[in-house]
């Protein structure tokens, strides 16, 4: 398992009961913060951020647990792939995208009580290349290089106002993954992100905003997320 124990993918809600993963071996890991089941799938570690069993919504999630239960588990570098909203017309449904830092003023997790929690977290840039380089070899996803991300806290959506607030300085919103590279960054894991876009955000083009909407596009981008998994799981 030398080759699992080196990079692990983090995956969403696209993803949440795939039976393409039916066959993925269960590993648990036991850490300060809790204890995490992760998968083991063609060679890889794979961390469900939305737990194995029941769905847990994004602002309970113990991420915490999650990034160190990946360290202790011998993971040098961590991709993650989730849903993201998009705040403008040119990044519709069914784009992927590559972020190239975040915007997350409210969410501030740290390991630390002291000095060590001052730090400056990225998406690293060594890692977003080899991703666009996996993403941009057949069948080529056009994936969008660079890019804001905006974590709110969730579980609710983001009002029209508050998308208006933000869509000059974001472009993507999403309620998980500067948590997670907040916390890498804190334990020397590298992390890239890619998002699969799932919505407008509200109040972004000309239909409303419904979850009904939303779960619809979730429901056809599965076969995306996936493609883009696959494409990760057999880079390396």
């Amino acid at each position: 398992m030398a080759r699992a124990e080196k990079r692990a993918l983090i995956v969403g809600t696209s993803l949440l009961r795939s039976e393409k993963l039916q066959d993925a071996r269960r590993l648990q890991i036991t850490t300060s913060y809790g204890t995490v089941d992760l998968l083991e799938f063609r060679g890889h570690i794979l961390l469900q951020r939305h737990g194995l069993n029941d769905y847990c919504p994004p602002h309970r999630i113990n991420h915490h647990a999650h990034l160190l239960a990946l360290q202790q588990a011998g993971i040098r570098k961590v991709f993650a792939l989730g849903s993201v909203g998009s705040l403008h017309l040119r990044h519709p449904p069914g784009s992927v995208v590559v972020p190239d830092d975040f915007y997350a003023p409210t969410i501030t997790p740290t390991f630390h009580q002291d000095g060590q929690g001052h730090h400056l977290p990225h998406f690293d840039p060594d890692l977003r290349a080899e991703l666009l380089a996996v993403l941009n070899q057949p069948p080529r996803l056009a994936p969008v290089d660079g890019g804001v991300y905006w974590q709110t806290t969730g579980p609710r959506f983001e009002t029209p106002a508050e998308i208006r607030f933000h869509a000059r300085h974001v472009d993507f919103v999403g309620m998980t993954m500067a948590s997670e590279c907040i916390l890498a960054c804190e334990l020397n894991l590298p992390y890239a992100a890619v998002g699969i876009v799932d919505n407008f955000a509200n109040g972004i083009g000309a239909e409303i905003l419904t979850m009904d909407r939303f779960n619809k596009q979730v429901t056809l981008n599965a076969d995306l997320a996936w493609t883009v998994l696959a494409m990760l799981l057999e880079s390396s």
